[in-house]
């Protein structure tokens, strides 16, 4: 059961953070509330890493794909979303505390790679136990 939950949640974390990318690169911060107005330079940044972001939702999308899951793949993937939460950490650190909808966002960026973590090697383990 365990690798069939790690398949289900890889394929909608990778279609949520691709389509989450692909309205950055059409709508800048436009998107996120409480941007204010950003101009060029910011615009440019967040649409570049709404490309690098809809990159990731794919990798989640080809690791849940691969039969067995690699555990590495998903623990990598995991770790760079726990990454993102520590600079979202660092952010409040230096500037305090960001909308409310950032905060939700820094609670999903710090829960659900534990859940990620936890079901990781669950295809591996099934492939090896079957």
């Amino acid at each position: 059961m365990g690798s069939s939950v790690l398949r289900w949640l890889a394929l909608v974390m990778g279609a949520v953070c691709t389509l989450i990318g692909l309205s950055h690169v059409a709508f800048g911060e436009a998107v996120f509330p409480d941007m204010g107005a950003p101009g060029a330079t910011a615009d440019s940044q967040a649409r570049f890493f709404g490309a690098v972001f809809a990159g990731y939702g794919l990798a989640w999308i080809l690791a849940a794909r691969r039969t067995p899951i690699p555990a590495t793949a998903i623990r990598l993937l995991a770790g760079i979303m726990l990454l993102g939460a520590v600079g979202r950490f660092l952010s409040i650190a230096v500037h305090g505390l960001p909308h409310p909808f950032a905060l939700a966002l820094t609670a999903l960026e710090v829960l659900l790679p534990l859940v990620y973590l936890a079901l990781a090697d669950a295809d591996e383990k099934k492939r090896v136990t079957s």
